[in-house]
């Protein structure tokens, strides 16, 4: 475990002296504001972001990261929204669809129809009317195959969109899709009149690169762009026909800022009011909290939302060594990794042991937890399991079986820092628990070939992403698929597969909550899956500004979707 007081003293003798040197935010006139007829002028709300978004779209037809695409949360609305447990909410819809309802009909030969009607009078940022049809053709442009979204959920079980009135259309769907009443930024409408006759005319690389999607993007969301200056700043006002209300703030600028020293400078001088995801770690958080502790000039969100998994070999023909393929030593190897001391030393706290797939964030967490087994830090039940296949601490502390073989296991991580870090920690506490476990880094030349990576033999550190999906037997990378697939263990559960399916198509929330519990069940007494911590996400924001919440599981919103809600303390 490394030193904290020194690490953090460094780290803000380093952030002081940034701030002398930072660059200034400029920040707009009263007069360039755009500021509604009649209100007192605002001062702007400043923010940074890690990188600049290639898209200001909720659904894009190009590739965009979540940390880099939180500017485009501002500007965009969808039909619904969640919030920062999971729960939706209409945003541009008046209602949700309600299962087994008018709005909701599942028919006997498995098709499907949900009905929307839109709140009254919603325009684009431009003052166009927004209509059923542009929901419609939103649905044609990501069924093109040649521009690559035809193929992401939800479009495959979409069949068409049938417009009823001015404000009313119907979903057909193809298939039952439980999440249908919860789109969120899986589906949003396109403006028609901007981008229909491109559309039918222009190649798809020429449309993917259509200004629309970055410098000339027109949304529906509680803020409307200005001004893009690329590599530098975005520039958006308050849109006054927003569906949940005009924004309490009247003009933002979210600075471009790859560095997070240059952040935290912004932040300590008082010039930036909030920093976006991924762009602070908790080492700078706590540096920030020191800073902020005697004058109360912000506050550090830490949100525990980001997975940490182990994934133990499970296909005989890989396995190393073998013994893996008891369950019992599975258990004994899980015992042996110290989680806590992983959350302590990397995250000073902020996050927390994990012991499910599904997060402590959700409202119905308890009913999941109950139905796992733990398998906590505990070398002497570590001890207990192994001695009961026949492994036995030799002179030196670590298990041999009868023949005096070694039991040598490799723990491999991603190159990197806190990577590498997280490893030595899982590696100290396996051989304080009597596991020659050894540390093994993946170069950085290998971190995209799957084979390297699924072929290896004991276990393998894994962060955020992973969901049951990907641990159904379809998802097993093979040489015939060409090494595809996140079921990296290697993990075959006829079961899992089948309670995965009932799952999926489950539409009443006891039924849903039931199969979960069982989906987690399985995997903990399978144990091909250690269930190891939950990092955090950290966020700054400056004690002027109120109302921005903390996500709470890793699929909810962000608060960004919440920012009309948003406003000054002064």
């Amino acid at each position: 475990m490394r030193n904290t007081g020194v690490t953090l003293a460094s780290a803000l003798m380093i952030a002081v002296v940034l701030v002398s040197c930072a660059p200034q935010a400029s920040t707009p006139s009263a007069d360039s504001a755009g500021k509604p007829s009649g209100s007192t002028p605002q001062k702007t709300l400043v923010m940074s972001n890690r990188g600049e978004p290639p898209t200001l779209a909720a659904r894009a037809l190009v590739t965009q990261g979540s940390a880099l695409g939180i500017p485009g949360r501002f500007i965009n609305a969808t039909l619904d929204l969640l919030d920062v447990r999971e729960n939706s909410h209409p945003q541009l819809a008046e209602a949700l669809p309600q299962f087994d309802t008018d709005t909701w009909r599942l028919s006997p030969d498995g098709r499907m129809e949900t009905r929307y009607t839109l709140r009254p009078n919603l325009t684009w940022h431009d003052g166009t009317p927004l209509l059923p049809e542009d929901f419609a053709f939103a649905l044609r442009v990501y069924q093109a195959p040649e521009l690559g979204n035809s193929t992401i959920r939800p479009i495959p079980q979409m069949d068409e969109i049938v417009v009823q009135d001015a404000r009313t259309f119907t979903i057909r769907w193809k298939q039952p899709y439980v999440e249908a009443a919860s789109l969120a930024s899986t589906f949003q409408a396109l403006p028609r009149h901007i981008l229909e006759e491109d559309f039918k005319t222009m190649d798809p690389i020429a449309f993917t690169g259509h200004p629309f999607w970055a410098s000339k993007y027109v949304g529906l969301g509680a803020y409307k762009l200005d001004r893009w200056e690329p590599g530098a700043f975005l520039e958006a006002s308050a849109f006054d026909n927003y569906a949940l209300g005009r924004p309490k703030i009247d003009r933002m600028r979210i600075l471009i800022i790859n560095d997070p020293q240059t952040a935290m400078a912004g932040v300590l001088a008082g010039e930036i009011h909030y920093v976006t995801n991924y762009t602070l770690s908790v080492d700078q958080g706590q540096v920030l909290e020191q800073s902020w502790a005697a004058n109360g000039s912000g506050i550090v969100q830490y949100s525990p939302t980001q997975r940490r998994l182990g994934l133990i070999q499970m296909r005989p023909e890989y396995q190393q060594p073998k013994a893996l393929s008891d369950v019992r030593v599975r258990y004994a190897v899980a015992h042996g990794m110290d989680d806590q001391a992983r959350v302590d030393a990397l995250e000073y706290g902020k996050g927390q042991v994990a012991y499910t797939m599904a997060s402590p964030g959700l409202s119905y967490y308890q009913e999941l937890e109950k139905a796992v087994l733990k398998h906590p830090y505990d070398p002497r039940r570590a001890a207990e399991l192994m001695a009961e296949v026949g492994w036995t601490k030799g002179a030196d502390g670590f298990f041999q079986n009868a023949a005096g073989e070694k039991f040598t296991i490799e723990v491999a991580s991603s190159a990197g820092g806190k990577n590498e870090q997280e490893a030595v920690i899982y590696v100290d506490g396996l051989r304080r628990a009597g596991f020659d476990a050894v540390q093994y880094i993946t170069p950085v030349a290998l971190v995209d070939d799957n084979e390297t990576r699924v072929t290896r033999g004991g276990l393998a550190l894994r962060g955020a992403g992973q969901d049951y999906l990907n641990y159904l037997t379809s998802a097993i990378p093979t040489a015939e698929n060409r090494w595809r697939g996140n079921n990296r263990p290697g993990w075959f559960n006829p079961e899992f597969d089948r309670t995965f399916a009932l799952w999926q198509r489950a539409f009443a929330m006891n039924e849903r909550i039931q199969h979960q519990a069982q989906l987690e069940h399985l995997i903990s007494v399978d144990r091909p899956i250690t269930m190891n911590s939950w990092e955090s996400v950290v966020n700054a924001v400056s004690a002027d500004l109120k109302g921005v919440e903390v996500r709470m599981t890793p699929d909810a919103s962000g608060p960004e979707h919440w920012s009309h809600t948003w406003e000054w303390r002064s």
